[in-house]
């Protein structure tokens, strides 16, 4: 926002984050948004603080927190944005607006719009579609903007203000779409169940290539040209993780379970399950290409984000691989580009080391878990000079499996024979 000229104040309660903030420094890695904070900083007019009482500054309120899926169930918390509206409301004028950002559950705009009626504020909800790892080009340039907004003069206010705040985004040609509260919110979680779906699709055909001999890329190649189908979201592999997918589909089969219509979105159960199979059957693969046991043999684990490009590491597969190995009597490492501080923090009973040829040195075995560039473009023969034994383990089938095998490596990779 402040890079597109506007002039912005960013308010939360972690005192240690708006002190890294306002010297330069954001809270976790994403490609382009540190040049952008500093340049923010350097040009003034963004700045960061935890007096809430800095709102009253303010015409446009986007509420940015996290929904994190409530220990022991399926349903998300909605905790923190009850707070950050309810930390609102004494701030707000009539002429305030205040933006949902954050992925929640349908029903809870017009729940938080009641809440906020006797400040006179408008509330409206738009959802964010960001690929983390291309964030600030989906930020600047997204596909498309969706308003969820009341009904009445109030709901068409806080619609011109959002027009007024993305005028440069909407000069590009941005599509633009004007909801209801209950459409913006579900636009957000059915996006993602249909991702999830796909994702889960191929690796479900995976499991049957494995039985078959076929080749789940070659098939996913062949399906893909299908113009009804598209090649996108059908890279077999580990499977989908991090703090969105999971745990918004989760919760929409939660809501959908409130809302009486639990039957309507009983596929998801299935597509959670193929998702967490995949992590097992890597496991699997990894044993039998080390002749059926992990015990003293070591592994060495490339990736510890969730995906490439990105620090996060919450609900990782790679550490879901790494930890089940460990308890397996492998002795695991782990290394990757930029998430290891956030996983060892994570997982302290794993090893982790930043370099990849010293992570590498002596391995018995090598799973490739996270697809960074760097692992992508591993040489084979350099690699195998490095190592103890020449397993490769390929979980996201980025590799070629010819060149590896011709340098005298054993590849195996899920869905491929």
């Amino acid at each position: 926002m402040a890079s597109l000229g506007h002039d912005v104040v960013g308010i939360d309660v972690d005192e240690d984050k708006i002190a890294a903030l306002n010297a330069g420094r954001p809270p976790f890695f994403e490609p382009g948004l540190g040049d952008l904070l500093i340049r923010g900083r350097e040009r003034g007019g963004l700045e960061f603080t935890s007096d809430v009482s800095r709102v009253s500054e303010a015409e446009v309120h986007f509420v940015c927190v996290g929904t994190p899926q409530k220990p022991g169930e399926f349903a998300a918390d909605v905790t923190y944005v009850d707070a950050a509206f309810e930390s609102l409301v004494p701030h707000l004028t009539s002429s305030s607006v205040v933006v949902g950002k954050s992925t929640v559950p349908v029903g809870t705009a017009q729940r938080l719009a009641v809440v906020l009626a006797e400040s006179g504020a408008a509330v409206m909800w738009n959802p964010e579609f960001l690929r983390e790892g291309h964030a600030v080009d989906d930020t600047l340039h997204p596909n498309r903007l969706v308003y969820g907004v009341g009904t009445g003069a109030d709901g068409q206010r806080a619609a011109d203000v959002l027009d007024a705040v993305y005028e440069t985004i909407l000069a590009d040609g941005t599509p633009r779409m004007i909801t209801d509260y209950a459409t913006a919110e579900l636009v957000k979680t059915a996006a993602n169940s249909f991702l999830a779906t796909k994702i889960s699709f191929i690796n479900a055909m995976a499991e049957l290539c494995e039985a078959s001999g076929a080749d789940v890329t070659l098939l996913a190649d062949a399906i893909g040209m299908d113009d009804r189908i598209g090649r996108k979201f059908l890279n077999a592999g580990l499977g989908f993780g991090g703090g969105c997918l999971p745990k918004d589909i989760r919760a929409f089969m939660a809501r959908a379970g409130e809302l009486g219509a639990d039957q309507a979105v009983a596929f998801l159960k299935e597509i959670d399950a193929i998702n967490m199979r995949r992590r097992v059957r890597m496991v699997d693969i990894a044993r039998e290409a080390l002749d059926g046991s992990f015990i003293g043999k070591r592994i060495t684990i490339l990736g510890a984000a969730f995906k490439p490009d990105s620090d996060d590491v919450r609900d990782s597969p790679a550490l879901a691989v790494a930890r089940l190995i460990a308890t397996q009597g492998g002795v695991v490492t782990v290394t990757d580009p930029e998430a290891i501080e956030n996983a060892s923090r994570m997982f302290p009973e794993l090893r982790f080391v930043a370099d990849t040829a010293e992570a590498l040195t002596g391995a018995d075995a090598v799973l490739l878990l996270t697809e960074w560039n760097e692992y992508r473009n591993l040489d084979p023969q350099e690699t195998a000079s490095v190592v103890a034994g020449k397993v490769l383990v390929d979980g996201r089938n980025v590799l070629d499996p010819v060149v590896w095998r011709d340098a005298g490596w054993t590849y195996r990779a899920l869905g491929r024979p």
